[in-house]
């Protein structure tokens, strides 16, 4: 009897459970055409006409076009991600410029200004500074020698002049005397006779001179012109000693090697403790804000360059493309490379300095000008070594064509050589999730 009962309470409860389920199930089956999932797509549906019917009005505005349905749209990954990215792509037309054919040429980066610092009195590095590498203003001291000798020198001279000043001095107090209170005329004089100077001065020159034996007129002047040598001699002792002086503190101002202008050590060729001699190289400073590129042009491509005109260049840092304008022209050719010397003025803050590797695209005049289809750097599109573009079919679907690119124009953009026609609509910025076969 409990079997029974237990077994009841069973078939009881399936069909309770039965009844639960069902009635959650109801809302579903009754709206399987109403609101919840269906109703939006459908209108969805609906509101894909309005897209495939404004697809030309959207071409003509410049922008890309929309897929057919959903479906599409989540096959293809993330549908609001691909949209974005065509609305930011701008279709622009393929135009043509005129290039020429150019001779690729490398070089090497100078600086416009370098110097080596060389000793100018001999002694011991007592100062050195820096290292290579370190930039230091106009009128730094770098490198300073041993000064003590010289300083003891200058003490002598110094001596010197003052005691030649003095003389000299002296020597124009005298010719003032003279010129003033001659001594042929001194009262005070005692000539021969020993009689009194008042006697002397009335009896005995006077008769002297009468007898021809003395000539007082010229005796002062002689005595005038002596002291005037005098005075002479002591002016050209003084400036003697003045130029030795001069002398000490050049010498002292040569112990001090200062920088000429602003620039870095390139290389330091002495160390402090080591004794020099005149003329031994000390430092070598370049200019590093100032940089030029130094090329080696063949004597035929000379003359498709002129001064003050840019040529492309190419760093070899991170493929670096920038202009550079025609600086010098040298006019002797290399008597064994036949070569010729040309430097460029490389735009302030390249990457890079002195002694890099650079490419310079030289025009040859020999090839004459063509015009070429030319696009910007930002339309290519890199399928591994091949260079490729979008381009806007006559379908209105973007399609991936292989170009083969020439000659870069500037360093935005650059020439083709095949694949592509003027006229043509390219997208000039493709995005990552651009593919062939999307319509506009």
């Amino acid at each position: 009897m409990s079997k029974k009962i237990e077994l009841l309470n069973r078939i009881i409860f399936i069909a309770l459970s039965c009844s639960v389920l069902a009635a959650h199930a109801a809302p579903y089956s009754n709206n399987t055409h109403g609101q919840y999932p269906n109703s939006q797509y459908s209108n969805s549906q609906n509101s894909n006409s309005q897209y495939s019917n404004s697809s030309g009005m959207q071409h003509q505005n410049g922008m890309q076009g929309n897929v057919n349905n959903r479906s599409s749209q989540y096959q293809s990954g993330n549908p609001q991600f691909n949209q974005q990215a065509f609305n930011q792509s701008q279709i622009i037309t393929v135009m043509r410029a005129p290039t020429g054919s150019s001779v690729v040429l490398g070089g090497t980066v100078v600086p416009l200004r370098e110097v080596t610092l060389s000793a100018q009195i001999p002694g011991r590095i007592d100062y050195l500074a820096g290292v290579e590498g370190e930039l230091f203003q106009a009128g730094e001291v770098v490198v300073a020698i041993d000064d003590d000798d010289l300083r003891a020198k200058r003490a002598q001279a110094l001596a010197n002049l003052n005691a030649q000043s003095q003389a000299f001095q002296n020597s124009r107090v005298q010719y003032s005397k003279e010129f003033w209170a001659p001594r042929s005329r001194d009262v005070g004089r005692m000539p021969g006779m020993g009689l009194p100077s008042m006697f002397d001065m009335f009896f005995t020159r006077p008769m002297a001179s009468g007898m021809g034996a003395g000539n007082p007129l010229l005796e002062r002047q002689a005595d005038l012109y002596a002291q005037g040598t005098n005075v002479g001699q002591a002016r050209s002792q003084h400036i003697g000693a003045l130029s030795q002086l001069q002398q000490v503190d050049a010498m002292l101002r040569d112990s001090r090697t200062i920088v000429p202008f602003d620039a870095i050590i390139v290389k330091k060729l002495v160390e402090v403790g080591q004794t020099v001699q005149p003329g031994q190289p000390l430092l070598k400073l370049a200019d590093s804000h100032a940089l030029q590129l130094k090329v080696e042009v063949p004597v035929r491509l000379v003359s498709g360059l002129q001064q003050d005109m840019t040529v492309p260049v190419i760093l070899d840092i991170g493929n670096t493309r920038i202009q550079a304008r025609v600086a010098q022209i040298y006019p002797v050719a290399d008597n064994n490379r036949h070569t010729v010397t040309v430097k460029l003025d490389l735009p302030d803050g390249v990457p890079g300095g002195p002694g890099m590797y650079a490419e310079v695209m030289v025009p040859d005049p020999s090839i004459p000008v063509q015009n070429l289809p030319v696009i910007p750097n930002s339309a290519v599109v890199w399928r591994g070594s091949l260079p490729a573009v979008y381009v806007v079919n006559q379908q209105n679907e973007k399609e991936l064509r292989l170009v083969r690119l020439g000659e870069a124009i500037d360093q935005w953009t650059v020439a083709v050589l095949s694949g592509l026609y003027t006229g043509e609509r390219i997208f000039s910025q493709p995005s990552p999730g651009m593919a062939s076969g999307w319509k506009k």
